[in-house]
This record gives structure tokens, C-alpha cells and sequence, in this order.
């Protein structure tokens, strides 16, 4: 079953599937170059990169939330977001900071702690590349290289992370500088479509074996409430 994450993020795509679809509809499947129609791939691209974006943002929340809800302690919380945590609050000049995670107020510290890392990335506008979704796993969740699940047959880390950055600078180039920018197949398009979504279903399950292995729970089973 999957993450609510995943289930939006499948629903967003539709409409870049749908742009490769109508590329097809009006271009035929021959060979060659279909002018005037270039700017549906551009668009898909775009699209795809924010579809992306939003969807690992979208399983941090959702596994944080997951962690909050079902961790039995603060004991449970993954070492290296205890280090992140204590640093923080370490470097806080207000000397009762450390009251702000005791008892149970952890995990409403943890809800705030994500809303400013999210707001502090959109200030600095970082772009979903693999050292920035990295960060952002390791930032929330405390998953130290989620990148490090992306591989599968004919396919290493390296070669995924390489790739996926190839095409979120793609994203950036089409953005800033439109018209004029490097051309896109309909191919790219494809295979870029293909690489989020493998990419999202091993970030997915990453982040189900880390959570279930802190609550006891796997990320899509919810509390059954007995009337």
C-alpha cells in the first residue's frame, strides 16, 4: 500500500503523462523532430521536477508525523536527529530552550522544527537535486543518505543521483532562460517520467523501514479507533 505522498505524487504526474500524450496525438510516433511542439516536453520537465520536489517534502512530513504520533518515547527518536536536535538547541541563546522538547512537548517541537526547515529552504530556493534531498531527509527524519537506496538493475547510486541532477539543471535552464534554452525530446521526457518513479518508490521505501523500525508500525497503517 502506499504513502499518501505516493498517491499524490502519482495523481500530479498524470498531467506530464498527459502532455507526452497529446505531444503524440498531434506528432505521430515517426522518427524525427515535431516542430512547434517542444514546449510540451519543456513543460513536462518542469512539471515532473516540482512533482518531485513536492513529493519528498510531502514523505518527510508524512513520516514525521507518522513518528510523532505512534514513537512510544523521545527514546526512540533516531540518533542523528537527537545530534541535530540537541546542536540546535545548544546554539539557542534563550538558556530555557531545552524545557521546549521535555516531558511531551518533543514532538510538538518537532512539528514546528519541520514547517522552518521547509520555510527555510523555499527562502533559499534549493532546487531538488540529490545532496538537497539528502539534507532534507537527514533534516527531519534523521535518514542519513536516502540517496543511497536508489539503485536497481543496470542502475547504480551514482548513476541515479547523476542523472536525476542532469535533469533538475534541465528544469533550472528551461526556467530562467525559456525559448532559447536546450532543446528536449519527447524521450528525455519519458525517461525522465520513468526515473521519478522509481526514484520516488525507493525514497518510499526508505523511509517506511526507518519509521517502522522506530514506531513498531509500517508508514501506512494508521490507528484503528475501537467504538
Amino acid at each position: 500500500m502506499p504513502s499518501i505522498a505516493r498517491k499524490s505524487l502519482d495523481e500530479n504526474l498524470v498531467d506530464a503523462k498527459r502532455l507526452i500524450e497529446l505531444h503524440q496525438k498531434e506528432g505521430g510516433n515517426l522518427r524525427g523532430r515535431r516542430y512547434g511542439l517542444e514546449v510540451l516536453n519543456k513543460s513536462a520537465i518542469v512539471l515532473i521536477t516540482s512533482y518531485w520536489e513536492a513529493y519528498c517534502e510531502d514523505i518527510a512530513a508524512e513520516a514525521l508525523e507518522h513518528i510523532i504520533e505512534f514513537a512510544a518515547s523521545s527514546d526512540n527518536l533516531p540518533s542523528q536527529l537527537k545530534k541535530q536536535i540537541a546542536s540546535e538547541l545548544k546554539k539557542d541563546e534563550n538558556e530555557l530552550a531545552i524545557w521546549e522538547i521535555s516531558d511531551d512537548k518533543w514532538k510538538g517541537y518537532l512539528k514546528l522544527r519541520l514547517s522552518n526547515l521547509q520555510i527555510s529552504r523555499n527562502r533559499k530556493l534549493n532546487t531538488p537535486k540529490t545532496d538537497n534531498i539528502d539534507q532534507l531527509f537527514e533534516s527531519a527524519v534523521g535518514i542519513s543518505k536516502v540517496s543511497s537506496s536508489w539503485s536497481w538493475p543496470r542502475m547504480t547510486v551514482k548513476q541515479a543521483s547523476e542523472k536525476l541532477d542532469r535533469f533538475v539543471t534541465l528544469r533550472g535552464t528551461i526556467a530562467h532562460r525559456g525559448t532559447a534554452s536546450t532543446s528536449v525530446t519527447k524521450t528525455a521526457v519519458v525517461d525522465y517520467l520513468d526515473l521519478i518513479r522509481t526514484l520516488a518508490s525507493k525514497t518510499g521505501g526508505k523511509v517506511n523501514s526507518h519509521v517502522n523500525k522506530i514506531t513498531g508500525r509500517p508508514l501506512w497503517k494508521k490507528r484503528v479507533k475501537i467504538s
